[in-house]
């Protein structure tokens, strides 16, 4: 009985470990698309909080970004990271209680 438990333990685990969201968004036609800064938030966009996380600024106003991820996108210490310097980034979603809810997530490849 106990190994049935513990089978279903970690089937479960497994499960809710692979559910969780992806940095591969897929674009909504029906939806605004909007061209804004992507960077870290603390480190670029001087805003309070621990640790490194991904934000972006949308007229003028810096939110936190939920569904993506600050390290999905590379090395985010890196020489051109979101820690070190501020990109352009094509997104969709909402802003739901003061944070950004991304829907899609895509880095604009700046051509230099």
């Amino acid at each position: 009985m106990k190994k049935i438990i513990l089978a279903c333990i970690f089937i479960l685990s497994a499960h809710f470990s692979f559910a969780q969201d992806s940095a591969v968004m897929e674009l909504d036609p029906l939806k605004t698309v909007m061209i804004v800064e992507a960077s870290c938030g603390q480190c670029q966009f001087k805003m309070a909080g621990k640790g490194c996380t991904l934000a972006v600024r949308i007229k003028g106003k810096s939110y936190f970004v939920d569904k993506a991820h600050i390290d999905a996108f590379g090395d985010a210490h890196g020489k051109m990271g979101f820690c070190n310097a501020i990109s352009k980034a094509k997104v969709q979603g909402e802003i739901v209680n003061n944070k950004f809810v991304a829907t899609y997530f895509e880095l604009i490849k700046e051509h230099r």
